[in-house]
């Protein structure tokens, strides 16, 4: 089964052509990535941008990375979900936002790899103590 996904509201969606698993499943530790996602990392999922098919109102925006080349940041015009980033310093890849994979597939990712580590925030380098299913009551 190819990979699939879609934001939010589902006026994206996309597929990976011929792809069942991804290139490369990584926590992105970028501030920007932590930015664009709200959270503490991005989980991003790296797929060859040749065999992505994208469908729907995407909006592109352009960000610069420490090299200074441009990092496009591809999210839904209407939900505001981010999806992908694309790093022109990597012109075969797109790195696609681990949250928007569908369900079933997301269950399955396994992540390999940790990039922009110096990024880290520090109390993420250990597993919190308190851990809960749901939201605590």
């Amino acid at each position: 089964m190819p990979l699939t996904g879609h934001c939010l509201c589902k006026a994206v969606t996309y597929t990976v052509k011929g792809t069942e698993e991804p290139l490369l499943t990584a926590y992105d530790h970028c501030d920007d990535c932590q930015r664009q996602s709200g959270s503490t990392y991005s989980l991003v999922a790296v797929v060859l941008k040749d065999k992505l098919e994208v469908n729907g109102p995407v909006k592109k925006w352009k960000g610069t990375a420490d090299s200074g080349n441009a990092v496009w940041r591809w999210f839904c015009e209407e939900c505001g979900s981010p999806i992908a980033h694309d790093p022109d310093a990597a012109p075969e890849i797109i790195a696609l936002k681990g949250g928007s994979l569908s369900t079933e597939i997301k269950k399955t990712l396994k992540p390999d790899t940790e990039i922009w580590t110096k990024s880290k925030l520090p109390f993420c380098q250990e597993h919190l103590a308190k851990p809960f299913e749901g939201m605590p009551q």
